[in-house]
């Protein structure tokens, strides 16, 4: 069957969801080898995925993945790029899934280790001694007591590791890196998530929102980065209420100091590690404490805690200087990890 598509995709032809929704039973099962899944991944991103083809894949995937069932009250969010914008920046979106957490929102934060970054979600967690290969039903009891967990994308998807081998072959970006961030193992009905071409930023919120997605808010800044960016214009498509919104955020404009790219760039897993706990510590440099609280805004508003950008920024400013935001990081830390690791730090 997946040869047939593959003529298909090569000739430019539109697959249907049943088509696509099908073949990923058999690419999912190990049923088809490296070679054909390289093709079939390669040819389609070529032809450029429709909603439909990325809504059969996403479906499939969510269908064969493990799940946790929050018992949280309340918008459970999350917050993640799609990755690929290979600017080396230290990580954002877990820094301000924490700010977000300590100001009353909830993030069940979902991710995996860097693929062309220097540091994933999972190795933050993972250097403080979060156990990666928990059990969803240990992850929701977190998630209740924390306000804030961490679904490990290898351990939730088990049948991805049939893709892995095609994805690396290819080495380039395919239908997955958008379709990860989608996948959420909670079913978070309200994400915040950054795309790496100005494409996807309407495209997304479509396809989520036949899904029963709620406040879905996407960003693509002018520098290129996949999250809200304090050294560019970030432009925003916004799902509420059943209504689709474009917007600019300009940084200045929402009470924020213009940076520079280079000043919230890292080299090794070390300073991920120092400038993520520098943040949440309000002892990191100006550049990376604005960059979280604007991208915690984008949380805020999604999680209906503020109700613009203005408002996010403050209450993720207040978040971090009066101690909140670390205070999270170190009762997490605490429970589930090594508090020693993070005392090594500060």
């Amino acid at each position: 069957m997946i040869s047939d598509l593959i003529k298909k995709l090569e000739t430019k032809t539109d697959l249907t969801y049943d088509e696509i929704n099908n073949v990923m039973t058999d690419i999912l099962s190990g049923n088809t080898n490296i070679q054909e899944n390289t093709d079939f991944l390669s040819h389609l991103a070529k032809k450029g995925e429709t909603d439909d083809e990325l809504l059969g894949m996403l479906n499939k995937m969510q269908e064969l993945s493990l799940k946790i069932e929050p018992k949280n009250a309340g918008i459970i969010i999350d917050m993640c790029g799609t990755g690929g914008d290979k600017l080396q920046t230290f990580n954002v979106s877990t820094t301000a899934s924490f700010v977000v957490a300590a100001a009353g929102g909830i993030v069940a934060k979902y991710g995996n280790r860097s693929s062309s970054g220097v540091s994933g979600s999972a190795d933050i967690f993972e250097y403080f001694g979060y156990d990666l290969n928990q059990e969803p039903s240990q992850i929701a009891q977190i998630l209740e007591k924390h306000k804030i967990c961490f679904m490990f994308a290898q351990k939730f998807h088990p049948a991805m590791k049939h893709v892995g081998p095609a994805r690396k072959q290819l080495g380039k970006r395919t239908a997955f890196n958008l379709l990860g961030p989608l996948s959420n193992p909670a079913g978070v009905k309200n994400q915040l998530i950054g795309v790496f071409s100005i494409d996807y930023l309407d495209r997304l919120p479509a396809i989520l929102k036949r899904k029963g997605g709620e406040n879905i808010m996407t960003v693509r800044s002018d520098d290129g980065m996949d999250e809200f960016s304090t050294s560019a214009t970030n432009r925003v498509c916004i799902l509420r209420k059943d209504k689709v919104l474009m917007n600019a955020i300009d940084p200045e404009v929402v009470g924020l100091h213009k940076s520079s790219l280079k000043d919230i760039q890292i080299k090794t897993k070390d300073d991920a590690i120092k400038s993520f706990v520098g943040v949440l510590n309000n002892t990191a440099n100006q550049a990376m404490i604005e960059t979280t609280a604007l991208n915690a805004a984008g949380g805020l508003v999604i999680s209906n805690i503020a109700n613009n950008f203005e408002e996010g920024v403050e209450i993720a400013l207040n978040t971090i200087k009066d101690g909140k935001a670390f205070k999270t990081l170190e009762n997490f830390v605490t429970d589930t990890g090594d508090i020693l690791k993070l005392k090594e730090i500060i």
